[in-house]
């Protein structure tokens, strides 16, 4: 019989990406990240992995170049850009004194699709209580809070500012565990940058590198 290729399809790429103004400024970026997958942005401190992240989120479009999500260039519409991707980042602020529970609540009406039942669901997989104040949650707490928060509203892209720094094995085990279970339910694809060895060897399935603000390579995890 005739080989059958199923062509994957591409949820989120970077066509010529090149900063235009500021003080940092990003070059060459370009791929293209296939649904379903873990890509890690890796690099040394500085050498861009957040500037790119703002590039993508931020309202302003900082360069010259698209990035299209499921073929959309997503400087068209920031609104739709949020409902969209979901940003996870020790910067990112929620109401600090209020539980999760009450920050969603509030937060939810926001995004045409939020789905209550299901940031439960994560929160529970996550062993996290909704009842706990976001304030008094550790680092690692926090993220997979926030993790809980987007994947609720059913992003196309999920993207990880450094995740996994300072979690412990174990619960890093337990994060990756989680974003694996959501990517086989949902129609999505993760971008995350992190330093720890071990993730970028083991969890990544693509790696893009950054060095001194140059998008040097993007390749397919050999290791993994």
């Amino acid at each position: 019989g005739g080989v059958i290729v199923i062509m994957e399809q591409i949820i989120f790429s970077a066509k010529n990406v090149n900063g235009n103004k500021g003080k940092f400024t990003l070059k060459n970026i370009d791929f293209e990240l296939p649904c379903g997958y873990i890509m890690g942005v890796v690099g040394k401190n500085g050498a861009g992995k957040t500037t790119f992240f703002r590039y993508i989120m931020d309202e302003k479009k900082r360069y010259n170049g698209s990035f299209f999500l499921g073929g959309r260039d997503i400087s068209e519409d920031h609104v739709w850009l949020m409902n969209h991707v979901g940003f996870v980042s020790e910067d990112n602020t929620y109401f600090m004194r209020r539980t999760a529970f009450q920050n969603v609540d509030l937060l939810k009406d926001f995004y045409s699709e939020f789905d209550m039942e299901l940031f439960l669901n994560v929160m529970k997989l996550s062993k996290l209580d909704a009842a706990k104040t976001v304030g008094c949650m550790s680092r690692g707490e926090y993220m997979k809070f926030q993790l809980a928060f987007a994947i609720a509203y059913k992003p196309e892209l999920l993207l990880l500012d450094e995740p996994t720094a300072g979690m412990d094995p174990v619960y890093r085990k337990d994060f990756y565990k989680l974003l694996k279970e959501i990517l086989e339910q949902q129609h999505c694809s993760v971008i995350m940058s992190s330093h720890i060895e071990e993730d970028i060897d083991k969890q990544f399935d693509y790696i893009g590198l950054f060095e001194d603000g140059n998008f040097v390579s993007f390749k397919e995890n050999e290791l993994k």
